[in-house]
């Protein structure tokens, strides 16, 4: 495939993706992982609520169907149908009416960003909010509020990842894996599905593969230790390597590597050799430091 075949055929799947309400459970990452099969034979398998992975609990799954803020003056302030970063992820259901200063505890804002619309999450503690930009917080009239989330938290849910494999001459085995859980946002993290995209096309087309290649599509977090609780063993007796996918689109065309926690690692000495021959060199992050998108 050629580079502008490439670029088209990756701009496609990313507006397949962008408008899903997307979360680490529930339809729109199903749906999500569906669209991406169509690149990647993904076998997707479910994982009940409520099961303990190590020392974490697969939360119930979250399905959403409307969420609105409409102020006094009958204007709607926040909408889940015109972004649905409106609303703070696994929000519980609501329907009340509040004042304003009743209200400001369940609105996020980022001040610093004005015109900007936080992404805000609250997966593991009840709760519900709306996400809007600071200049609209600004601008909110004193009066009565109709805050209504039509959302569902079902015990009886699941938690779903897709996960699969290209043999090679060796059972050892490189892992790829990335998340595809957060709504609407480009560079964290469809970055990641989208280049694991042209990734597996890449390797598939290899005549000779000198290991295997794992390729695995989770929620953050939850998924990565319920995919690990499952197929852990297996990757510690035949592990060689592994990347996490993630923020790919920069800041200002610079990737950055995460190095892991001994830092002279395969994979370690990999990028460093392919640093030599980059423009712009990557950013080098230690292991316990956050990778913050700055």
């Amino acid at each position: 495939m050629d580079f502008d075949s490439e670029r088209e055929w990756l701009e496609t799947r990313f507006d397949e993706l962008w408008p899903i309400t997307r979360s680490i459970t529930g339809p729109g990452f199903r749906e999500s992982l569906e669209i991406l099969q169509q690149d990647i034979p993904l076998e997707v398998e479910s994982v009940p609520s409520g099961t303990e992975v190590f020392d974490w609990e697969v939360p119930p799954e979250w399905r959403i169907d409307e969420a609105k803020l409409t102020g006094p003056d009958g204007e709607v302030y926040a909408d889940l149908d015109e972004t649905n970063l409106a609303v703070v992820n696994y929000s519980e259901p609501v329907d009340q009416r509040l004042t304003l200063d009743e209200l400001d505890s369940h609105l996020y804002t980022l001040p610093d960003q004005p015109e900007a619309t936080p992404y805000v999450t609250s997966y593991y503690e009840r709760n519900w909010g709306f996400c809007l930009p600071h200049n609209v917080y600004e601008s909110l009239p004193e009066g009565e509020y109709h805050a209504y989330i039509d959302s569902e938290l079902d015990q009886r849910g699941r938690l779903n990842y897709g996960h699969t494999v290209l043999e090679g001459e060796s059972d050892r085995e490189v892992l790829l894996s990335t998340y595809l859980c957060h709504p609407s946002l480009a560079n964290n993290e469809l970055s990641g599905p989208l280049v694991m995209a042209s990734l597996y096309k890449r390797i598939a087309a290899w005549d000779n593969r000198k290991f295997t290649y794992r390729f695995a599509v989770v929620p953050e977090t939850i998924g990565s230790l319920t995919y690990l609780s499952e197929y852990g063993r297996h990757l510690q007796d035949n592990l060689v390597a592994g990347l996490v996918l993630n923020c790919l689109g920069g800041p200002e065309e610079t990737l950055s590597y995460k190095k892991t926690r001994r830092e002279d690692a395969l994979i370690d000495n990999v990028v460093q050799h392919i640093n030599e021959y980059m423009e712009p060199e990557f950013r080098f992050r230690p292991f316990d430091r956050p990778c913050l998108i700055t």
